[in-house]
């Protein structure tokens, strides 16, 4: 059986390699043009690197015969080489790339030019000091003779002390030559495994008694009207069920309902955490109805105007109040076409290329035609008032508790950072009754900015905190944009004469277990009025009833984290006791009702360094705060990622990794952030990291999310595969 396995195998790699060959043949010369030969520059386009120093050295070296320009069969035999080669040819090659005179060793000069090229591809900041370590502490470990000189058979030495890294050097070396892999749809869910009902039961049972309750409203209000016709059936039928869908539409949107909803039992029946989603659903359905029920009526009306009985014409009775058709001074037909032509002004601007292109304000505005729609509707048809009572007073009570709450009393921002990224932290005077969970998010008003806008923004310090409240918005439409340009433009806004004895006072009496943020790019001490309400509810309170959770955060999505992150940190140290003799430290094994978490694994994905740098104090306190403990046995654990940084399989970065990882290991500290955790380059390789929490057996786990609608339906996949329950925070 082996000895035919091994007979398919090689008739599948033959086939693969003809296709590779006649695929690099016609990029060749779809690069080469005429002449069938590629200069420099061509290559440098082709290899669409940042830094031009690895595509002069492959162009060197794959110009066997020094002409100036690659031939195809030159490409042919270099690319072979790397992608079929063996192990020691593909490190011949990486050899004489680093050794850029050519004299058959690489000296510390040469070494520090590679790995200046290596920042420079993986966009990595470092400073020149770092850099000279860096080198210098490659360069040691691999010049195991001292000579200063580091000859082939040490570089592969190095090497060989990385695992897998020889093996997989080929895939990279040629990846820019690789045809494109066949494009893969995005995974799906699985709907008809377990898995898949248990993340969903709760959904799919509200979708079903949904879709039940509507064909009972249809099929009620259609059968009361069967003797006028089908279109006066199909008309009444989809009126009934907008009756119920155009008055609790609403209900999914009292915050401060679900946020109360929470805490009870109902929590685990409901599916509190995708009301907007339902909303939309629910507006989609909507839409849809109207379009029918104003079809049916128009087929109405055209059969009405034909007849030689009716007095009346079409556009009488599509426009006028003459035919009566209402219970109100006959304004059906004309509140119908006010009605439909409100909800397609609110259904297009409230798609996400309005919401997420810099135009939320037209979103909100148009948004706020819910009031006279209402009014229309109530004039429309003569049962919609009692379908709006209950949910309408609901409504308009949580509205003015809401007011009277924001409105109470103006609180001011205190403090203000300009952070990296473009992220706007801002420190507000907490009010003395405002209580809220981690994950918590608040609506925020600074008339100064915008008079009568309010922003959703989740709580980013720990309820613990007594004396402020943080939140760390990142500037991306108008209304964040002004925010930030706002404090970017004036040194001071708003200051009194006593801020810095008001801010002393405040920082003295914070005694709390955490560092400040780093120093931030501007500082501002100043006393703006602004309004809140909230706090409301979000998936994330579920974290501290779980045994095991794992919070993933990409970009600003760590947000709702860092409150969280620091709560845990709270109580975790309320739990840890010090001998006052012998200094032995040690945790309290009994889990309370508001805490039952035996590990947390916290993972943040970013693109680029900067991005890290606004939040990396707090994971360093969280880091000190569990430095006494053994790696395998720390309740929290850090893991970052990089996604610009190439990764250690890449030719154009296998140095500069190796390197990190020499110093991190040496420093106990990752170059690139400070923390002890390594920051890792390129994207988590999810199959890997869900292995590893399974495998930890801490309890059952939940995976937590805040990030890319993108990332979230991958993550969601994954977790079915392993079973794990997975909760996405709106982002």
């Amino acid at each position: 059986m082996a000895f035919v396995r091994a007979i398919v195998s090689d008739i599948m790699s033959a086939k693969e390699d003809a296709k590779w060959l006649q695929w690099v043949t016609q990029q060749f010369e779809t690069i080469a043009g005429q002449d069938r030969e590629i200069n420099l520059q061509e290559f440098k386009t082709a290899l669409n690197v940042k830094e031009s120093f690895f595509a002069e050295r492959f162009f060197t070296l794959f110009d066997s015969d020094g002409s100036g320009t690659i031939t195809l069969q030159e490409l042919q035999e270099a690319l072979t080489l790397l992608i079929h080669g063996n192990p020691m040819d593909k490190l011949k090659f990486l050899f004489q790339v680093y050794d850029v005179d050519g004299n058959g060793s690489i000296d510390a000069d040469e070494l520090r030019t590679v790995l200046q090229s290596c920042l420079l591809e993986s966009a990595i900041s470092l400073s020149e000091e770092k850099l000279d370590q860096l080198t210098l502490a490659l360069f040691e470990s691999a010049d195991k003779d001292c000579s200063g000189d580091i000859t082939f058979e040490e570089l592969r030495d190095e090497l060989q002390r990385f695992p897998g890294v020889m093996e997989n050097l080929t895939i990279s070396a040629a990846h820019w030559l690789k045809p494109p892999a066949t494009k893969r749809h995005s995974p799906r869910p699985r709907p008809l495994t377990s898995a898949y009902w248990h993340n969903h039961r709760s959904q799919l049972l509200c979708l079903a008694t949904y879709i039940g309750l509507h064909v009972l409203l249809f099929a009620l209000a259609a059968s009361a009207h069967r003797a006028r016709g089908v279109s006066v059936m199909v008309a009444k039928g989809c009126g009934q069920c907008l009756n119920f869908d155009c008055s609790f539409i609403a209900v999914l949107m009292l915050r401060r309902c679900l946020t109360w909803l929470r805490a009870t039992w109902l929590a685990q029946v409901l599916p509190l955490d995708q009301n907007i989603q339902f909303h939309q659903l629910m507006g989609y359905v909507v839409v849809g109805l109207s379009l029918v029920h104003t079809v049916a009526h128009v087929v109405n009306f055209a059969l009405q105007a034909r007849s030689e009985s009716s007095p009346f014409q079409f556009w009488e009775l599509l426009l006028t109040t003459r035919p009566g058709i209402g219970w109100v001074h006959g304004l059906a037909s004309l509140t119908g076409v006010a009605l439909l032509l409100l909800l397609l002004l609110m259904f297009a601007c409230s798609s996400s290329c309005i919401r997420r292109s810099g135009h939320f304000e037209v979103f909100y505005w148009t948004h706020l035609a819910y009031l006279p729609m209402w009014l229309l509707l109530i004039l429309h048809g003569p049962n919609f008032w009692k379908w709006l009572l209950v949910p309408g007073i609901l409504f308009f009570l949580e509205k003015a508790v809401g007011l009277a709450v924001s409105r109470m009393a103006a609180l001011s921002i205190v403090e203000v950072n300009l952070l990296p990224s473009k992220v706007t932290h801002l420190l507000i005077k907490r009010p003395p009754l405002f209580n809220y969970r981690p994950g918590d998010y608040l609506y925020l008003n600074i008339p100064t900015i915008a008079r009568y806008e309010w922003h959703p923004f989740t709580i980013s310090s720990a309820p613990e905190q007594k004396d402020t409240i943080w939140l760390h918005i990142r500037s991306e439409g108008q209304w964040t944009n002004r925010l930030y340009e706002s404090f970017k433009a004036t040194d001071l806004v708003h200051c009194d004469s006593k801020r810095l004895s008001r801010s002393l006072r405040m920082r003295r009496s914070q005694r709390r277990p955490q560092v400040s943020e780093m120093p931030p790019e501007n500082h501002h001490l100043c006393n703006i009025k602004c309004y809140i309400d909230g706090p409301y509810g979000t998936p994330t309170r579920r974290i501290f009833a779980s045994e095991h959770a794992v919070l993933i955060g990409a970009g600003i999505g760590i947000t709702p984290f860092a409150s969280i992150l620091q709560s845990i940190m709270y109580r975790y140290q309320k739990r840890k006791h010090i001998c006052p003799n012998c200094q032995h430290c040690w945790m309290e094994g009994i889990q309370d009702d508001d805490m039952k978490l035996h590990k947390v694994d916290f993972i943040w994905i970013n693109r680029d360094q900067r991005s890290f740098e606004w939040f990396v104090s707090l994971l360093t306190k969280l880091e000190m705060d569990q430095a006494e403990e053994p790696q395998e046995g720390r309740f929290l654990e850090l893991h970052m990622y990089m996604t610009s940084a190439l990764g250690k399989n890449d030719m154009k970065a296998i140095g500069l990794q190796m390197a990190l990882d020499l110093v991190a290991k040496k420093e106990k500290k990752d170059s690139i952030t400070g923390l002890q955790t390594r920051t890792q380059p390129g994207r988590p390789d999810w199959s890997k990291v869900f292995q590893k929490v399974a495998a930890e057996k801490k309890g059952k786990v939940q995976v937590f999310f805040c990030g890319s609608p993108a990332l979230a339906k991958v993550l969601k996949v994954h977790c079915e595969q392993f079973g794990f329950r997975f909760f996405q925070e709106n982002f």
